[in-house]
């Protein structure tokens, strides 16, 4: 996933285009790393979200409205204090950083007209939204950087704003012919890997398309290509490049089959081998792209605590389950012993004074068998002793047995709600498993006032031939579909609907069996894949 410099040029060329000489008719801090503006711009009425998050930061348009908290954080109301309704002049980007600048005028408390800087910083985890004056001075954050948590720069109010250090990394849109050769010649890396060293907004995948572009092996040492490699190199990249300077892009997505494998403002001849799909908007690829890997993020961190109690569970289940199988498996010979102790009673009369052993004939089978005997004992002592044996592994298969089958369904419990938390889609989704697992007894309920309520609902789909198909995506909406759908199950016996379309027999039985869908004409069912039509 390329967010490069390249991509956010195309986002300051659809910015522009878009909300120039708009209005922020209201700012929301939904996350406490996200802001969502709305702009009424002389194209209409724009929905601008901004993250700084650092596992994904992302600036995009979107049509989709985000709740807010009751409460608006200090960050947000500094920004409405300063530039609500304020008019967006300018946007821009320095050279060919991850950085966007929002120039913003407005009125200040003495109704003097001025002007303020938003800008936003979209550099992994040090992505930063900061609010400055126009002449550079910080005025807040939405995160501080003091400088414990940074010797390179502070972002701190009233600290003067800079670019932090880029390594020394050269302008690709204004970059010579001899600087070019100088600066990869310079490098005893892999041609590609000097590229996006060498340069800014320049990402390993760009650096790689280039080096196909130009016919040279990205794996080669950029110290020993020659003058006319490194003259066709320069022109090739300046080629590449030329459509960030005339804002000639063409966001797309390349797909490995349905799976979205990378993105990017411009094509990528060497993913040759993927699915391009072209988008008129590169808000639109990083909406349809980042919105959704944003939201897998966030629920498998609001998710983590549970993670952590299943999989504990699991791995003490699965440990339990391992030794039990053991001890089991010790007690699989238990009816040999019982054999010894006839035998010994059969043939033991004629056994002479201290005998190691009785070679006797075992009547089950007709084979003759060696029984070790103790020879401190009698004949009846020794046909005790391992009636004594055969007996205390009787008891210990009997209880193992119960055991084993308590333990395994405890696994597959646990499976179930691992499976649960991988398909959870929202907040909703957590709440019912967390709740799950309270009744379960593998968490405890915190004190509170407040009652859970649980209005999330199964998942449903619309069978090709009309049929409603409801899928319950934990055990919770299991009993709930077992409760509220038995007129709509076959045979009218209580079943549920597990996730991976398995049934169980009843409500209190843990042993899962495989069905095939059918119609009650017995004719097989057809189950669209999830977005087709719903009622």
């Amino acid at each position: 996933m390329a967010f490069d410099g390249i991509v956010v040029a195309n986002l300051v060329h659809e910015l522009k285009e878009q909300l120039l000489n708009g209005r922020i008719a209201k700012i929301a801090q939904p996350e406490a790393d996200e802001l969502l503006l709305t702009i009424k711009s002389p194209k209409g009425q724009r929905r601008l979200s901004i993250s700084a998050s650092a596992s994904l930061p992302l600036i995009y348009l979107t049509d989709a409205n985000k709740p807010s908290p009751m409460t608006a954080p200090n960050f947000c109301m500094l920004l409405r204090k300063h530039i609500a309704n304020g008019r967006i002049v300018d946007i821009w980007q320095p050279k060919l950083e991850r950085i966007i600048h929002f120039t913003i005028e407005h009125l200040d408390e003495l109704g003097d007209l001025c002007r303020k800087d938003l800008i936003v910083e979209i550099m992994g985890k040090h992505s930063n939204i900061i609010f400055c004056t126009s002449d550079g001075t910080i005025i807040d954050s939405i995160k501080h950087v003091s400088a414990q948590m940074s010797s390179v720069r502070e972002v701190l109010p009233g600290r003067d704003y800079f670019i932090p250090d880029t390594m020394e990394k050269a302008d690709p849109l204004t970059i010579s012919e001899a600087e070019f050769h100088t600066l990869l010649r310079a490098k005893p890396m892999p041609v590609s890997k000097a590229i996006y060293t060498s340069f800014t907004g320049i990402s390993p995948v760009t650096a790689e398309e280039i080096c196909f572009l130009s016919s040279i092996d990205s794996r080669l040492p950029a110290s020993e290509l020659s003058a006319d490699v490194c003259v066709h190199f320069y022109n090739q990249f300046c080629i590449y490049l030329s459509a960030v300077r005339e804002g000639q892009f063409s966001p797309s997505v390349y797909y490995d089959g349905k799976e979205p494998k990378e993105f990017a403002s411009l094509g990528l001849e060497h993913l040759h081998a993927y699915h391009r799909e072209t988008f008129s908007s590169i808000s639109h690829v990083l909406e349809t792209y980042y919105a959704t890997k944003n939201q897998i993020t966030r629920i498998r961190q609001k998710s983590a605590d549970l993670r952590h109690i299943v999989q504990t569970a699991l791995e003490r289940a699965r440990k339990k389950y391992a030794l039990q199988m053991r001890q089991l498996s010790d007690t699989e010979d238990r009816d040999k012993y019982k054999v010894y102790g006839e035998l010994i009673h059969t043939y033991g009369y004629n056994l002479e004074p201290g005998a190691k052993v009785l070679e006797a004939l075992n009547y089950y089978n007709n084979e003759m068998v060696k029984i070790p005997l103790d020879t401190t004992k009698t004949p009846l002592e020794n046909a005790q002793r391992y009636f004594e044996k055969y007996n205390k592994q009787k008891r210990t298969f009997e209880a193992l047995s119960a055991l084993t089958e308590e333990t395994k369904e405890d696994i597959t419990y646990l499976e179930s709600v691992s499976t649960a938390l991988d398909i959870a889609l929202s907040e909703e989704d957590l709440a019912e498993i967390k709740e799950e697992l309270i009744h379960s007894g593998y968490m405890r309920r915190k004190f509170t006032k407040k009652k859970v309520k649980i209005k999330n609902k199964p998942l449903h789909y619309l069978s090709s031939d009309g049929y409603h198909i409801y899928v319950g995506k934990n055990n919770l909406q299991n009993d709930w579909l077992t409760s509220n759908c038995q007129s709509a199950m076959t045979g009218g016996s209580m079943q549920k609907i597990l996730p991976d379309l398995m049934l169980l027999s009843a409500p209190t039985e843990m042993s899962f069996r495989t069905v095939h869908l059918k119609r009650p004409d017995g004719l097989p069912l057809t189950i669209p894949r999830p977005g087709a039509e719903k009622k």
